[in-house]
């Protein structure tokens, strides 16, 4: 390469490296920071993680989150939503960058033995009464979301644009986003160019990022399923419309959904989740409960098995000769989980930040999943001018993952009452990655 080449070559890699990186001095303190403020966070964490709320009852939690954000020079507004947390930090002329936590626990009894494990209860939405855990980690995605707070507000020289921060409820139910969307979050607020949030994760070493372009998590529908017959004694059964023996049908048939009519390349489930019938040994009962949970990716794929649903349930319920005014009623309960849609060109970009920052090792392409979140429902308003992408954070010791991989062991991940993650790598992985994705969202003008 001749030297005119040499220097022409040096001026795209520098150019290319202002692209994704921020500025040297944001660069070179964002993770020392970090280090300084890891005692303060892992308290602010342990106090969450102590005291969960169920969904859409998250007013200690959004307290918390906007009194952090106020401190940090944030216009705060509450209960977005019900609950909800809207932070907002104007920094002159740039685009709008979203970045979300959410805030809710779930109705689970905590096992994991921490000394600052949950003894809390509550009531949930449903009805029913128990204990209260932060299983799925929410308590670190607010820990991290104040850090973040508070690192942008003091890099402000770095950036130029608008921030808005928010304290989501309820995304365990699927209502948390929704309920702020009707709320006016892309009306009474900046309307965002991007939306970023992270998720922890048992699936990766602590402090590992996840990355995933396109699809990364699944629509949620939940649908009940009541399958009516004719009841009537045991011993006569000739006399009646089992529905036992319906619904059970109906649970084989419901199979072939996924099995021989859903495209092997596009990942579906149909999980019956609960099968109630039925109150004494001889009794025949007229009615069967099922409730399903019913997982897709694409629009098209949701309508296949929904629709699949309603088909199976009345076909079987016609050839066991039900009665026409005795047909099963199917019910999809809203709200419903949208899929998680990572912007490809998004992705590849803040993968490039990502990589520059913390090095090829850290940060990992990952597999999409079948679980379900409600942070999609943002750039689903508007996906040709809102770019979304949501990353995971590794919570698992690395030693642990091994040995289980070596001894075939199943770990707790999420959801599950003994799930404990690295706290203080999650925080600080996320907490810098928001950050520095932010910074190279919104260069310095």
């Amino acid at each position: 390469m001749n030297l005119k080449s040499r220097a022409f070559a040096s001026i795209l890699a520098a150019s290319a490296a202002a692209l994704i990186a921020p500025s040297a001095h944001a660069a070179d303190d964002l993770a020392a920071t970090i280090r300084a403020d890891l005692p303060g966070l892992v308290a602010t964490y342990r106090d969450l993680h102590k005291n969960p709320e169920l969904s859409f009852q998250e007013l200690r939690s959004s307290a918390i989150l906007a009194d952090a954000a106020r401190k940090a020079g944030f216009e705060v507004t509450e209960k977005v939503g019900k609950t909800g947390v809207v932070a907002v930090l104007r920094n002159g002329p740039g685009p709008t960058v979203l970045i979300r936590a959410d805030m809710d626990g779930l109705p689970v009894v905590e096992q994991t033995g921490l000394p600052f494990a949950s003894t809390a209860r509550g009531v949930s939405t449903a009805g029913v009464e128990s204990g209260i855990m932060h299983a799925c980690g929410h308590d670190t995605h607010m820990t991290a979301w104040i850090e973040t707070a508070r690192l942008l507000a003091s890099h402000r020289k770095d950036w130029s644009g608008t921030v808005v921060m928010i304290g989501q409820p309820a995304e365990e139910v699927n209502g948390g986003a929704l309920a702020m969307l009707a709320d006016g979050l892309l009306t009474r607020f900046p309307k965002p160019d991007y939306t970023i949030a992270f998720h922890d994760t048992a699936s990766l070493p602590s402090g590992t990022i996840g990355l995933r372009s396109g699809f990364a998590l699944a629509n949620v529908d939940m649908v009940d399923l009541a399958v009516r017959g004719v009841g009537g004694h045991g011993a006569y059964p000739q006399l009646t419309r089992d529905p036992i023996v319906l619904a059970s049908a109906i649970v084989m048939r419901l199979q072939t959904l996924v099995s021989r009519e859903s495209s092997p390349f596009d990942p579906s489930v149909v999980t019956v989740g609960a099968f109630h019938a039925g109150a004494k040994h001889n009794i025949i009962s007229d009615e069967a409960q099922l409730q399903l949970t019913v997982r897709s990716y694409s629009d098209a794929s949701r309508k296949l098995l929904l629709d699949g649903i309603r088909r199976i349930a009345k076909a079987e319920a016609e050839a066991s000769a039900v009665p026409a005014d005795r047909m099963p009623i199917v019910t999809v309960r809203e709200p419903h989980g949208s899929a998680t849609w990572n912007t490809p060109e998004l992705t590849a970009r803040m993968g490039a930040v990502l990589r520059a920052r913390f090095g090829e090792a850290r940060v990992r392409e990952v597999g999409p999943e079948m679980a379900g979140e409600d942070f999609a429902e943002i750039a689903r308003t508007d996906p040709q001018h809102i770019q979304s992408l949501l990353i995971w954070v590794g919570g698992r010791p690395a030693e642990e993952i091994d040995a289980a991989a070596k001894d075939g062991k199943i770990l707790p991940g999420l959801h599950s009452p003994f799930w404990a993650p690295e706290a203080d790598k999650v925080i600080a992985a996320a907490a810098e990655a928001l950050t520095a994705e932010t910074l190279a969202l919104l260069p310095k003008r």
